[in-house]
């Protein structure tokens, strides 16, 4: 599948009806998300028979992403009722059912869930600036459910701080920026006066680090 088709594709993909910005939800458009699918599909191949977890999977944009470009299933998660309600009637919108399920999860709980494990993760997590340290939180996470790779959006300004806590931190295999775009992110809240704004994000890819077998 050509970029453009699968961007053309995504268009009609439900945003949140009424964002809650504790939760920083933004929503992801078809360009950026199509653009981070189409890294991970075409350039790694980890999509294609894949099993695949949406972290923090808000209106499910790169959980259908995914299942388009062949994963064989998806887990979307989400803390949000609200958005994974609206997720489910994106999935439902098409003929042909779609590999997706979805669980209702806070992130800093997801870790316990022994059984929750995916091939790859994706996530557009929140930045972190309405509740510090939100994005390594979800990035921790990421590394605790995925068994070989980790694909996710965070701030160009953040790059440093971000790759230090991948190798620290967590261990990371690899941690290597494979693009750096630009997210357009829509006036969502009273606050904001602009009607919208772009902020300049990094593509990531890590690769994490062999699970021990604690036997």
């Amino acid at each position: 599948m050509k970029l453009k088709e699968l961007e053309s594709l995504m268009q009609d993909i439900a945003p949140f009806e009424q964002p809650k910005i504790e939760l920083e939800q933004y929503p992801t458009g078809p360009h950026l998300a199509s653009r981070l699918l189409f890294a991970v599909a075409n350039s790694y191949d980890e999509f294609d028979g894949q099993t695949v977890i949406d972290l923090g999977c808000g209106t499910a944009m790169l959980s259908i992403g995914a299942a388009m470009l062949g994963a064989q299933h998806v887990v979307g998660v989400d803390v949000d009722e609200d958005a994974l309600r609206i997720a489910q009637q994106n999935v439902d919108e098409y003929e042909d059912p779609l590999p997706i399920d979805f669980i209702r999860c806070d992130v800093r709980q997801v870790a316990g869930q022994a059984r929750l494990q995916a091939d790859t993760v994706v996530m557009n997590p929140p930045f972190g600036t309405r509740r510090k340290g939100a994005d390594m939180e979800f990035l921790r996470a990421a590394f605790a459910l995925s068994r070989n790779s980790v694909y996710s959006l965070h701030k160009s300004s953040t790059r440093d701080y971000i790759q230090r806590f991948a190798e620290r931190e967590l261990r990371a295999s690899s941690a290597e920026v494979l693009a750096q775009l630009r997210y357009d992110l829509p006036a969502s809240y009273k606050f904001h006066k602009e009607k919208s704004k772009d902020i300049e994000v990094d593509l990531w890819r890590f690769e994490v680090p062999p699970q021990t077998d604690p036997s």
